[in-house]
């Protein structure tokens, strides 16, 4: 059982009603816990809770101390296992640490490093052009569902080999993946569990097919892959097949949602970057990422008694590392609130610390956000969002589910 309690601070950050409030009090409640300067204890149930660690430098030590603070058994919820997700958790990577982790990973790692990337640039790019042609065609319409779910879909699943007949199910299955971390209720619980089952059963498809007709594809890479000597198991190939679709899809379609919002808002910002596009887009992307932070926290485990930030955690403590507390830390960024395209340094948290587990996807989700934003804003700079987003409430991801747009 976790110790050293601090009785403080109010507010549970990990259920879905806390990111219900306004954006301002989840921001000054951050803003306490930075404040404090130390990591602080917050109960969770009677017999457990967990430090909250909220300002960049705690997160970064963290994170580059692997074998101290572990991803095993979990790290998307408090829970040590994911309830709806049963056995199948133990083949994912989200949940693994080395040498198992490294050797996984391993595996389908260059397919998203930069040189592998480019070998898919034109497919991201024509994604990128035909969806700003349907936008466009519709406005006014709903930015969320005509553009920000379109492209990371098809990129994603072009890169895996998921055929275009299954996009509607996909984008169901991801939608409830990544209510997880906030869903207790049975129905919610019960949405999770067919999601899982529906990405076990696409990944028992696909190795089928793949195994009969390898193709240029990632699961084609899967399905002939040896770890360890050996195949990976179904279990192995679901849980790939989960994380690199949910992972793929929910990060970027959430910065293509808060990107047009956050220009929206800041015409200033908007009319800097449109003066010159090539120049100033690497930092607005950037500068989304950073503002809006779509993961906005990670579990972390304590494997054997240590300290951050001189504060004494025991083996079996559990830690969150909320990177959108850091990447408003009043330490590393100047004027924190502020969104600001030319923001140099910009060493946000927003694809996790320097780690194993740094995101897959970054530079996947970096490349289909400026290819995309290169081509709406060339074609269409007046574009803008017509009303207040409306946020998807999941502590686990800071999505917007609907953004109305016009010209």
């Amino acid at each position: 059982m976790d110790t050293h309690h601090d009785d403080t601070t109010t507010g549970d950050p990990l259920r879905a009603e806390f990111w219900k409030q306004p954006a301002d009090e989840i921001e000054a409640f951050f803003a306490r816990l930075r404040a404090g300067r130390k990591p602080v204890f917050l109960p969770y149930r009677p017999s457990y809770g967990f430090y909250a660690l909220t300002r960049h430098a705690q997160i970064t030590e963290v994170s580059r101390r692997p074998d101290l603070f572990g991803s095993a058994p979990s790290s998307s919820t408090l829970e040590d296992r994911p309830p709806a997700f049963g056995e199948s958790a133990e083949g994912s990577l989200l949940h693994m640490d080395a040498p198992r982790h490294t050797a996984m990973r391993r595996v389908v790692a260059r397919a998203f490093n930069p040189s592998g990337l480019r070998h898919h640039d034109g497919m991201i790019a024509g994604a990128a052009r035909r969806v700003v042609d349907e936008l466009l065609e519709k406005t006014p319409c709903d930015f969320v569902t005509e553009a920000a779910v379109q492209l990371p879909l098809r990129a994603i699943c072009a890169i895996v080999g998921v055929p275009a007949s299954a996009y509607e199910d996909v984008v169901r299955a991801t939608d409830a993946i990544t209510r997880i971390a906030n869903t207790t209720d049975r129905t919610g619980q019960g949405a999770v569990a067919e999601a899982v089952t529906y990405f076990s059963t696409l990944m028992g498809d696909l190795a089928r097919l793949r195994r009969e007709s390898p193709a240029d594809d990632v699961t084609t890479t899967l399905v002939h892959a040896t770890v360890d000597g050996r195949p990976l198991t179904d279990a192995e190939l679901g849980a790939f097949l989960r994380i690199l679709l949910v992972g793929g899809n929910d990060t970027t379609r959430s910065t293509l949602a808060h990107m047009l919002h956050l220009l929206t808002d800041n015409p200033g910002q908007k009319r800097l970057l449109l003066a010159d596009l090539p120049a100033h887009l690497p930092g607005a992307v950037e500068e989304t990422l950073r503002h809006a932070t779509p993961g906005t926290w990670m579990r972390r485990n304590v494997t054997r008694d240590t300290t951050v930030d001189g504060h004494p955690l025991n083996a079996g403590d559990r830690v969150i590392l909320y990177y959108n507390s850091a990447n408003r830390d009043e330490d590393v960024f100047e004027r924190p609130h502020a969104f600001d395209i030319g923001r140099a340094p910009n060493p946000h948290l927003s694809f996790g610390g320097p780690s194993p587990h740094h995101c897959l996807g970054a530079h996947l989700a970096r490349r289909e956000t400026s290819l995309f934003y290169r081509e709406l804003l060339t074609r269409a700079p007046d574009i803008h969002a017509t009303a207040p987003p409306a946020h998807t409430y999941s502590g686990l991801i800071h999505g917007i589910g609907h953004l109305p747009c016009a010209r």
